[in-house]
């Protein structure tokens, strides 16, 4: 085993010096711990050298050195490929995201192509000329047994889509006529997994019912599918949102952005700030990065309020 010997210098670079030249060596070969970095102490009070313990390098320190730079050759890699992977689920996330916006765009589409009146292709006979007829009331839309077939469809898949993911789940519902809707409520254990990230989960599983519900109802019915008050918390949430926002616009005169939300979740904010008589609001970008920009109102002069 090498002799280790102490060297002192000013400075840490110093006592390298001094050993590599005691020991006729070049620095490449020197092994060493600092064992004092030394002070430059005040006006050459309390200052002291700094000091190495060093020795010339064997094959046992070289071996340790070079398992040493692998070891961190290793650890390097591994974090990068981390990274790499991160990065590429990251990006399959956003991909997923944006496939189910867009079906759910489609869907919704189709949906209101579904709810559009036939055209009638017969040319309508001339009719006499007669008074005015009163005003006919909307009426409220009444299920009928081939729905009440699809309400429990849409309870059956979810049950099975609970089944296959070794969740215990009750599902209640009730037809709202007022708002033509089928909420269903879920509970259960653990129920935070079938929310998700900002509802994702919940979301997903609701378009995925109204699917189903809807696949050849005779009239399209709304599904609200909610778990444990999780849609009002989420509302509340928002509006809360909404009037910080405006405030910080008004107090800074500077828009806000907020983050990318679905349709539902922007009305939230619009609707929260339409009284709001210092702020505006609007949807800005793509589906489904489309968000909320949140701008401070202008006289019609161009001029800021005061």
């Amino acid at each position: 085993m090498a002799e280790k010997k102490i060297y002192k210098g000013v400075t840490v670079e110093d006592a390298i010096t001094a050993a590599t030249m005691d020991l006729g060596i070049p620095s490449d070969r020197l092994a060493y711990v600092v064992t004092d970095k030394g002070a430059k102490g005040f006006l050459g009070l309390g200052a002291r050298p700094a000091a190495i313990e060093a020795w010339e390098k064997t094959a046992e320190d070289d071996l340790i050195e070079k398992k040493a730079a692998e070891e961190a050759a290793k650890a390097a890699a591994a974090e990068k490929a981390q990274k790499e992977k991160e990065a590429k689920e990251a990006k399959e996330a956003r991909e997923a995201a944006a496939a189910e916006q867009a079906a759910k765009a489609e869907a919704a589409k189709k949906a209101s192509e579904f709810r559009k009146p036939k055209e009638n292709t017969v040319k309508p006979e001339k009719k006499k000329e007669t008074a005015p007829a009163a005003p006919v009331q909307e009426t409220k839309i009444k299920t009928t047994e081939n729905d009440l077939q699809h309400f429990e469809d849409g309870k059956n898949f979810l049950l099975d889509v609970f089944r296959d993911m070794g969740m215990k789940v009750e599902i209640e519902y009730v037809y709202n006529e007022e708002d033509n809707a089928l909420e269903m409520n879920l509970t259960g254990d653990e129920m935070g997994v079938l929310i998700g990230k900002r509802g994702q989960t919940l979301d997903s599983l609701q378009y995925l019912t109204s699917l189903v519900v809807n696949r050849s109802g005779e009239h399209y019915i709304r599904v609200k599918l909610d778990t444990e008050n999780y849609r009002k918390r989420r509302k509340e949430t928002l509006e809360a949102l909404a009037k910080n926002i405006a405030y910080k616009v008004k107090r800074t005169r500077k828009s806000v952005s907020l983050e990318p939300m679905n349709p539902y979740e922007r009305r939230i904010i619009h609707s929260a700030l339409q009284q709001d008589n210092f702020v505006m609001t609007k949807s800005e970008g793509e589906e489904p990065y489309r968000h909320v920009v949140v701008y401070y109102k202008r006289n019609k002069n161009g001029k800021e309020r005061q």
